[in-house]
């Protein structure tokens, strides 16, 4: 399995000049490039095509734009301002050889119907489904633990990419997000590994389901998640491909980002390992 730096996990202590140096010096494969901030904050010195180069001349490869927040249930505006956003990811997934957008549910404190918000995740799916196509890039839809989030559980998630039937609309399997809404291993162990197109591993504190939030993830093998029966699972359902750590813990952002970074890949190929060939 290759293994894949989540830009969140640095994200108050370094910047992707940063991120791309240390992932390269500690021997990551891929980056997951953070396009709300990282990649803006970037493009001010630089250019996509400077990127580009970097890329082509160094070991680790870009594998995720990460991300398009908010695609689904949103109004007319606020839908074509999403399809905009998208085509641009396009041409910007072009000039680095991205190979996935990570497409993250609205989340909102309004009630919105399960069979409405599924209907819309669908119908958005599909479109950027078509767009991404021509382009050779995947959308991985990431559900998130959260019980305000639209799409709150791998079960909810799966039925909602298995729908939309498109060989290059998968998932994001994340194991913070599995544990914290409760989501079903009997659900994981029943899936087709080819619809999950990047595992995001990272562990947490032991709080109830619905109160965990992202501060309160931990280095992976150092919390109360069952990594173990995740990998097991993954692994008995064929998904081999990229295990991208992510972590958003404000005591982390204290480290400097080399150590956070080195950190970050020991306790990941540690768990890993286990399991998969790293």
């Amino acid at each position: 399995m290759k293994l894949c730096f989540n830009e969140a996990t640095t994200l108050e202590n370094s910047n992707l000049a940063k991120d791309l140096e240390y992932c390269e010096k500690h021997g990551y494969d891929y980056i997951e490039i953070r396009t709300m901030d990282k990649l803006p904050e970037y493009l001010k010195d630089h250019s996509l095509s400077e990127l580009a180069e970097y890329f082509q001349t160094h070991h680790i490869k870009p594998l995720a734009l990460n991300a398009l927040v908010f695609f689904n249930n949103r109004d007319e505006k606020g839908h074509r301002e999403i399809i905009e956003e998208f085509k641009g990811m396009m041409e910007t997934c072009k000039t680095l050889g991205v190979k996935y957008v990570v497409a993250v549910p609205l989340v909102t404190e309004q009630k919105i119907l399960k069979e409405d918000i599924k209907a819309s995740s669908v119908e958005v799916l599909t479109e950027l489904s078509d767009i991404a196509e021509p382009y050779g890039v995947k959308i991985a839809l990431e559900f998130v633990g959260h019980p305000e989030c639209t799409v709150n559980t791998f079960k909810q998630a799966y039925d909602i990419v298995s729908t939309v039937n498109r060989d290059n609309v998968g998932l994001v399997f994340d194991s913070f997000h599995f544990h914290a809404m409760g989501s079903s291993l009997e659900d994981l162990k029943k899936a087709d590994g080819k619809k999950i197109f990047i595992y995001h591993i990272d562990d947490t504190e032991d709080f109830p389901i619905g109160f965990l939030r992202d501060e309160d993830r931990v280095w992976p093998g150092q919390g109360a998640i069952d990594l173990d029966a995740h990998l097991s699972a993954l692994k008995e359902i064929g998904f081999s491909d990229v295990v991208s750590v992510e972590l958003f813990r404000p005591e982390y952002y204290k480290m400097s980002a080399e150590e956070t970074i080195k950190t970050a890949k020991e306790t990941t190929v540690d768990v890993v390992s286990k399991y998969f060939k790293m």
